[in-house]
């Protein structure tokens, strides 16, 4: 009986083993959604790079912009479980879409799993370089002395910029009216021309603007400064403690992957996010360089998503 059982194990585990040794063996893909030149783009593409190296197969970034990141996660939800096929989601697609849309295509708590968290993006509250606002109090003053509400740029519907623009207009008692954009571009162009009073936009994607002076930054959204904007305060040196969201970045592949290709995966993820040149080139680009365990991630993403739902729900807030 023993023997017949050791011999059962060993078959069973066949599979697996050749499959250890053998993954990846041709090229992976890694979705992102948002268009090529934005925060997530670099990352995913430095990424991709390094994971080439270790892995020793190319991996193809596949930009699926549009809704907030949910086209590029529904695409992956639906993709083969085989390894091959995987996502760098975010907060927005992942966390908030489940509680701001009622039909959503795809159920991201069960059609995709968590590889690896590996950045984090905190926020920076930008106002036109016109604008009479030199601090958060001077924003708060001229925001609480509008008889209407204010115009808010964001990224799109659901997205952290968005959510976020409603837990700072309900902590300081203004009222706000968050405009979506379809794209990046246009919502800067927006902000830059005035037509916007104000907008929660990534480190990354801020400081280029900031450094030409089309814009100016009243506070960030981190727990400490950023070392690439020095001069600007967080939100709770300002007295606005509770102003502290992020956007998180993670690897995430189809539902039914098998465990085998995820360990292997999370130790290419891992040591590409722990090697001095991705870490270097994210860290520049004005990302928190993670880079976790696979039980990490999952215990990160079941905790976000209730702590969004609430958010979401106190907006009032309905995509669909």
């Amino acid at each position: 009986m023993l023997r017949r059982t050791l011999l059962a194990a060993t078959l069973l585990a066949a599979p697996l083993l050749a499959l250890a040794q053998s993954y990846p063996d041709r090229p992976l893909k890694l979705t992102v959604g948002f268009p090529p030149g934005t925060g997530p783009d670099i990352v995913a593409r430095v990424l991709g790079q390094k994971i080439e190296q270790l892995a020793k197969q190319s991996v193809v970034v596949d930009n699926r912009a549009g809704a907030g990141g949910q086209i590029a996660a529904q695409t992956v939800a639906k993709s083969p479980a085989d390894g091959y096929s995987l996502l760098l989601g975010e907060v927005g697609s992942i966390s908030i879409a489940p509680a701001a849309y009622s039909r959503l295509p795809y159920d991201p708590a069960k059609e995709l799993v968590p590889v690896s968290e590996v950045v984090r993006s905190d926020f920076v509250l930008v106002v036109p370089a016109t604008s009479p606002a030199r601090d958060v109090k001077g924003f708060v003053e001229h925001a609480r002395a509008q008889r209407d509400r204010l115009n808010f740029a964001t990224f799109g519907a659901g997205t952290p910029g968005h959510f976020g623009a409603e837990v700072f207009a309900e902590q300081a008692g203004f009222k706000v009216e968050p405009v979506h954009y379809r794209a990046t571009g246009d919502a800067i162009t927006a902000l830059i021309a005035g037509d916007m009073h104000g907008a929660f936009v990534s480190t990354a994607l801020a400081v280029p603007q900031l450094k030409s002076g089309k814009m100016r930054a009243l506070a960030t959204t981190a727990q400490t400064r950023s070392p690439l904007l020095p001069d600007v305060p967080t939100f709770a040196e300002a007295g606005w403690p509770k102003v502290d969201f992020s956007a998180w970045f993670g690897v995430f592949a189809p539902a039914g992957t098998p465990a085998a290709a995820l360990d292997t995966l999370n130790r290419h993820v891992v040591a590409a996010m722990q090697s001095s040149d991705v870490k270097q080139k994210l860290q520049d680009a004005g990302f928190t360089v993670l880079g976790s365990s696979r039980a990490d991630a999952e215990r990160m993403v079941k905790a976000e998503a209730p702590r969004w739902a609430a958010i979401v729900k106190a907006s009032g807030f309905r995509g669909d």
